[in-house]
């Protein structure tokens, strides 16, 4: 027994060896797979995204080519913007071992700034990110100064930065060859190849250059087993109506008839009433799209279709149109001014000269706010308000640009007592060139309204010219009324308030209009700041071309539509017409002089009675004794005069027995229209 016990005493140090043993081989291999777990989750959740991306780059290798963005050309197929091939030198930061060195020397050759360089090239270093572009978008001529100037490292290839870490892509850049011509028009692309502003913008689905990306896939050894070529659908090109001949004439006209008036700003525009084309689309002051840097934001504003003001008097056209459709007058009748003034809903309104009993086309043609006023009474608000939603406002004309407006327009359950007689003389209605310029289009047109449009064909990759679908015309007038209106139209530019309108060897009919200008700093109305526009058409029996001419704000020389506007709708109408092979049908005439820079709106004689002029056309001033001035013309031509050296200070217009009441109402009504 003794023995036995002995024995077991010796063998139990053996066990606790084997079971210590046991116990640090298990908790050796308890550590390594913690371990081996705590490196896997390390790896798949914190580092998974680089190690992807590292797997993809050693087995992929993408190229991405992109064509050239679309064509815009004119009517005749002169281009008008193009994209042209360039480079674009970027760096791959995994090539370059030291970055601040590198970026030293890169940033004083490209001259970048070296501190954000350096920032750049680091960070993409440690994301293992292959592409950061230094400079974009460069010429040959610069691409070879760079390569010269980048030679540190030996000679490579020619054509190569000859600096470790450098290439170049192939690249595009959007020209402009005409520079500031229909900038507003033909738009802008950003350096993103997409359209930002104009046609660019509203066709660059057509434009966008097409990005073709082709990926190969490689094994372990760098064998290929696989590619795609992925693309999206060839640009195409755009066409327009206008014509770069006719919009250079247009612009010119344009600038100097507003240097002439020393106005703030213009636009002009020139459309075929036949088919709705677009000739011509101006915008002054303009911008150069090849320097957008240099820009001035309110002048890449397209102001012909974005911008509202009150017409004015050339909304009197409207006005007679909608009665002589109801058949309420004829050429031939007669309409009584009486003394000049005519209330409204306790408003009352006052022409700016007397004009007395005279037949229709005489109160037209001298502006008549009273003949207006009483015809568009005998119309009636329903009827009035028909023949303006026919003939377009309120709504958009629906040409190819972006950011067309609507203009305002309120319905009839909306007006005040006295808004019909407003809206008859151009007031308390905001409208667009363009929709000025169409409705005179559709009286152009025999009463057939025809939809603006812009683009004349479109021409997409290995298919035939496409031209967009026509809109439907819309009659909107009788062919006898529009023919009567075309009469009407004559007479302004013969005997009445547009006489400077007239052509050398052609007709033309129009009509002009002076509105003043709502402040909205101050809320009232700013009566030494206005509109004045002048629309017509030649030749005025069968019209080939439709021209609306609107001077923002003149100060100098004719400061009304018919001394400002209607001069240059005469400068572009005798240039285009022959252009356009029409031929003469008039006899010669000279460039009338201004008579004098009264504007259609004047003060009335006595300032306590309560009479508010609204609009007109007036050529003489009330408060002057007329048969004592000498009205006979002289022979001096407009010409652009600085603010400060006016010899002849301008009378400050005033609405007509501006009282404060009838100057609060007045203002109230604008405001009332601003504001819906």
């Amino acid at each position: 027994m003794a023995t036995k016990r002995s024995n077991r005493r010796r063998k139990t140090p053996g066990s606790q060896v084997i079971t210590t043993r046991f116990l640090l081989i298990v908790g050796f291999f308890a550590i390594w797979f913690l371990g081996v777990t705590v490196r896997l989750v390390h790896l798949q959740v914190n580092q998974a995204e680089w190690l992807r991306e590292k797997a993809v780059d050693q087995r992929q290798d993408t190229k991405r080519s992109k064509m050239l963005r679309g064509t815009i050309y004119d009517r005749d197929g002169r281009p008008l913007a193009m994209s042209i091939k360039v480079k674009t030198l970027y760096a791959d930061p995994t090539e370059i071992e030291d970055v601040a060195v590198a970026a030293k020397s890169i940033a004083k050759a490209t001259k970048v700034d070296v501190n954000q360089l350096t920032k750049q090239l680091a960070e993409a270093k440690a994301k293992n990110k292959r592409f950061v572009p230094i400079i974009k978008k460069v010429d040959e001529e610069t691409v070879g100064r760079l390569n010269k100037t980048l030679a540190v490292d030996g000679v490579k290839k020619a054509d190569s930065p000859q600096f470790t870490g450098l290439h170049w892509s192939e690249d595009q850049a959007r020209s402009y060859p005409y520079g500031s011509m229909a900038a507003q028009v033909i738009g802008v692309s950003n350096l993103d190849d997409t359209g930002i502003v104009g046609i660019e913008q509203s066709q660059d689905d057509i434009l966008h250059g097409a990005v073709i990306s082709r990926r190969v896939e490689r094994d372990r050894l760098g064998r290929i087993y696989d590619e795609v070529t992925e693309d999206r659908e060839k640009p195409g090109d755009v066409t327009l109506t206008i014509g770069a001949s006719y919009q250079h004439k247009v612009e010119q006209a344009l600038e100097n008839g507003v240097k002439a008036s020393n106005a703030k700003s213009g636009m002009a525009i020139a459309i075929n009433p036949k088919n709705g084309e677009i000739l011509a689309m101006a915008n002054y002051p303009s911008f150069d799209p090849n320097s957008m840097r240099d820009a001035v934001p309110a002048n890449i504003t397209n102001h012909a279709i974005q911008s509202v003001y009150s017409p004015g008097s050339v909304m009197k056209l409207i006005t007679y149109g909608a009665a002589r459709e109801k058949h309420l007058f004829s050429l031939n009748d007669t309409i009584d001014a009486g003394n000049g003034t005519i209330t409204v809903a306790d408003h009352p309104f006052k022409d700016s000269h007397h004009v007395g009993n005279v037949s229709y086309p005489e109160a037209f043609a001298h502006s008549s706010n009273v003949c207006a006023i009483k015809t568009a009474l005998r119309v009636g608000k329903e009827d009035f308000y028909s023949t303006l939603t026919q003939m377009g406002f309120g709504s958009k004309t629906g040409i190819e640009l972006p950011a067309e407006t609507v203009g305002i327009v309120r319905s009839p359950e909306k007006w005040h007592g006295d808004s019909l007689a407003s809206m008859s003389i151009g007031y308390e209605i905001g409208v667009t060139a363009l929709q000025m310029v169409t409705a005179f289009a559709t009286v152009a047109n025999d009463g057939v309204k025809v939809t603006p449009r812009i683009i004349k064909e479109i021409k997409k990759a290995d298919e035939p010219p496409v031209r967009p679908e026509a809109v439907e015309a819309k009659r909107v007038l009788s062919v006898e009324a529009a023919r009567d209106l075309r009469t009407m139209l004559k007479q302004v530019v013969l005997t009445g308030t547009g006489k400077r309108a007239q052509l050398n060897g052609y007709t033309s009919g129009g009509k002009t209009g002076t509105a003043w200008k709502f402040n909205s700093a101050t809320k009232s109305v700013d009566s030494s700041k206005y509109i004045s526009s002048f629309i017509g058409m030649a030749p005025a029996e069968d019209p080939e071309v439709v021209i609306a001419v609107v001077i923002d704000e003149p100060k100098a020389g004719g400061r009304d539509g018919g001394g400002s506007a209607a001069p240059v709708f005469r400068a572009i109408a005798e240039q285009i017409l022959p252009e356009m092979g029409v031929a003469q049908n008039g006899p010669a005439v000279k460039e009338l002089p201004i008579e004098n820079d009264i504007p259609e709106i004047v003060e009335p004689a006595k300032a306590d009675k309560k009479v508010a002029t609204n609009s007109g056309d007036a050529k003489l001033d009330p408060t002057v004794d007329n048969k004592k001035k000498d009205t006979k013309p002289t022979n001096a031509k407009p010409a652009a005069v600085e603010p400060k050296k006016t010899a002849k200070p301008q009378p400050r217009l005033k609405p007509a027995g501006n009282t404060s009441a009838g100057l609060r109402q007045f203002s109230e009504r604008i405001e009332y229209t601003r504001r819906t």
